[in-house]
């Protein structure tokens, strides 16, 4: 094979998924092998880049892409001293003054982001980050316009074609006046990548028309996988000794707990729904909402509905309603989402918490460890290690034993029986226990009332001390048994304390939000038997870069049907025939046909 080395560099790299799927792509043309090498990659987070550094194996460089205006629309303030505006000089330094052959933008989405509302989108603030767009572009064509890039890969979330169509618009212009041809479509990361996730995003990819003449290929398209398939690989939640401080199960707000403990598993928040709610409380459970009047209520199809306030929110009054109209195939939101074992995951994004997504799963692995005590192993399974302190408070060291046995060699059938009121006794022997046959009877009658004196009453046994009651003596010995030592605790955590729990839910799963690692694995960032961490503590700030970041596996595939094209280009070829289809009829006429005005 004749090694051949094809070049790649990123604007907005993020944490560097991209990067990492490119350099792991390796097309093949005849006796031809390419390789793809990271140039470096340029963005604003110091900590993305620390972590673009690891996944790419180059540094990036730290530069801020604002204009001044942009900066100050975006930040409501100037710049600080010494702030420039980066040029097409200090892109080509980012790049080690080499010219790739490929580039890869992911500009930042929130602006087009569906979570974000039109009326938020269309602020100042977030209309200067999505002008990023067109800026990246220009940057990138006035960095080498003397010497074009091949190929460019532009992505970003499929509503930018709407809610920035103007800024597209010029973006199609300003491509064409550099010489190339451009086609926007979308793909799904999921599918050509082949993951546990489906992830839809906004492709635009333009050629440089004289120097890539041949067509571009559509990546072959991969079997999305299940959530299970990829998490059953990894150690059971929480087990950060055998995964890494970035599998430790997520602290949440309690009221958070408590929606995803009602949630059905492979359903979304509005199966919550289906609880049987009475003036704003649920009627079947212990824990109710005890914040405002209709907290979270729910008003059935035929009441009338309370009065429409100033903010008429779910959490501040019963402003939802149970619609029994259904619409079939209609689309599931997927706030408070759960989903199951086998299903596939919805796109890791940026935001990452479960009432922003389907980011919890139900789990059928049992927790193990910590979560152990006092288990009960059935007859039929194996127990687990007998370790040095070997009680029932450290594993499970019981079992369920379905054979009856009486323990006393000889002795009566009847050991602690309970004879009925109309029956014979048995005989009274010279042992009078309970143990020692049915000495207990089953007596109907009224009038047991326990009265001041009792030596029972007194002894508290199995007593509980009211809350604002105060506690006997403490004894020698005291089990629940033998006197008051329960209370009757009212407190409840605060709907915002954050908490750890387990939510054991009534089909037998554990109902739980993804960790940090599972999100990786499940972007294809790390393999799900690997430990991997990335810079800095904060779970908060890992999910959002992996939830911003491109999947390796889709970069990856991008890449190869690209280093394909690149290197036909580079034979003089201009056609390879190929059981893929054209990348999308859009993006074939774009890459493979002339335009109009060439033609002219």
């Amino acid at each position: 094979m004749i090694k051949r080395t094809l070049k790649h560099f990123h604007m907005c790299c993020g944490l560097g998924g991209g990067a990492k799927g490119f350099n792991r792509a390796k097309p093949i043309v005849g006796h031809i092998q390419a390789e793809w090498q990271c140039i470096g990659g340029v963005d604003v987070d110091p900590a993305g880049l620390r972590d673009f550094q690891r996944l790419s194996g180059v540094p990036g460089t730290l530069m801020d892409l604002f204009t001044r205006n942009q900066y100050t629309r975006f930040h409501g303030k100037e710049p600080p001293a010494g702030w420039t505006e980066a040029s097409a000089d200090d892109l080509r330094r980012a790049a080690s003054n080499e010219r790739p052959d490929a580039v890869f933008i992911s500009s930042p989405c929130k602006g087009a982001s569906g979570l974000l509302s039109e009326t938020m989108s269309l602020t100042p603030k977030y209309q200067a980050l999505n002008e990023l767009t067109l800026r990246c572009i220009w940057l990138m064509c006035e960095a080498w316009k003397d010497d074009p890039v091949s190929l460019i890969v532009f992505e970003n979330v499929p509503r930018l074609a709407t809610r920035g169509r103007h800024l597209l618009d010029q973006i199609n212009k300003l491509l064409n006046h550099y010489g190339y041809a451009v086609a926007e479509t979308t793909h799904d990361c999921g599918v050509i990548g082949g993951l546990a996730q489906s992830r839809k995003r906004f492709l635009l990819v333009a050629r440089h028309i004289e120097k890539v003449p041949p067509f571009l290929y559509e990546p072959e398209k991969k079997t999305l996988k299940s959530v299970g398939s990829i998490l059953r690989r990894m150690p059971l939640a929480g087990d950060v000794e055998a995964a890494g401080p970035m599998h430790r199960v997520p602290a949440l707000q309690w009221k958070t707990w408590v929606r995803l403990a009602l949630v059905t598993a492979g359903k979304d928040w509005r199966s919550l729904n289906d609880l049987a709610i009475e003036n704003g409380y649920l009627r079947d459970l212990v824990i109710v909402p005890a914040y405002r009047a209709g907290y979270l209520g729910v008003h059935e199809w035929q009441d009338t509905a309370g009065t429409v306030a100033g903010r008429s929110s779910p959490t501040n009054g019963a402003f939802s309603v149970a619609d029994p109209r259904a619409k079939a195939g209609a689309l599931q939101y997927q706030q408070y989402g759960v989903r199951r074992w086998e299903e596939t995951s919805g796109a890791v994004i940026g935001v990452k918490s479960p009432g922003q997504g389907t980011f919890s799963v139900a789990d059928p692995r049992r927790p193990g460890d910590g979560f152990g005590k006092y288990l009960v192993t059935p007859f039929d399974n194996a127990a687990g290690t007998v370790i040095a302190g070997s009680t029932t408070g450290q594993g499970a060291f019981a079992v369920q034993d379905p054979r009856y046995h009486n323990w006393h060699p000889g002795a009566s059938s009847r050991k602690l029986s309970v004879c009925p009121w109309d029956k014979n006794a048995g005989t009274v022997t010279g042992s009078q226990q309970v143990a020692s046959g049915a000495l207990s009877i089953a007596d109907p009658r009224p009038g047991m009332k326990r009265t001041k004196g009792d030596a029972y009453l007194t002894g508290g046994h199995y007593g509980v001390v009211g809350w604002n009651e105060q506690c006997g003596a403490v004894s020698a010995s005291a089990k629940q048994d033998n006197g008051r030592w329960s209370v009757a605790d009212p407190r409840m955590p605060e709907a915002n304390d954050r908490l750890t729990c387990v939510i054991e839910s009534l089909d037998g799963t554990w109902h739980r939000p993804f960790t940090t690692l599972e999100l990786a694995a499940l972007q294809s960032l790390v393999e799900p038997e690997e430990q991997f961490e990335l810079d800095g503590l904060s779970d908060q700030a890992w999910r959002e870069r992996i939830g911003n970041a491109v999947p390796p596996a889709a970069a990856e595939a991008i890449a190869q049907v690209m280093g394909t094209t690149l290197l036909l280009a580079e034979a003089g070829e201009t056609f390879m025939l190929s059981n893929m289809p054209v990348w999308v009829r859009p993006v074939a006429v774009g890459l493979s046909v002339s335009q109009r005005e060439e033609a002219a």
